[in-house]
């Protein structure tokens, strides 16, 4: 039928040429569950980000904090000591949730 109607609408044809120059794409859709899956991987790849630079600033301020107790002579702490500190401000420092303070009423020793 497309033929037909085509050669009897039209007596005079005429053969035109195109020369396509350049094609871009101007929309592309991904399947739903497609989309989903490569934005997860976004928000995955840019949670790590942060949170890598979070660990390297609470790295820094914990190694400032211990070298200014030290060089003020506020406190001596052994080894141990030390690394109760260093994690008690990483977690602190690292956490995504407010802290609570804890209150020692014992002895340090």
């Amino acid at each position: 039928m497309t033929t037909k109607a085509s050669s009897t609408s039209s007596p005079k044809r005429r053969c035109v040429r195109v020369n396509v120059i350049d094609a871009r794409i101007s929309h592309l859709a991904y399947a739903p569950e497609i989309a989903q899956a490569m934005l997860q991987r976004q928000q995955a790849g840019a949670v790590i980000a942060a949170r890598t630079r979070i660990v390297e600033g609470a790295v820094t301020m914990v190694e400032m904090a211990l070298d200014q107790l030290k060089a003020r002579g506020v406190v001596e702490l052994d080894s141990e000591r030390r690394a109760v500190m260093v994690s008690n401000l990483l977690v602190v420092l690292c956490s995504d949730r407010a802290t609570q303070p804890v209150v020692n009423t014992g002895t340090l020793y």
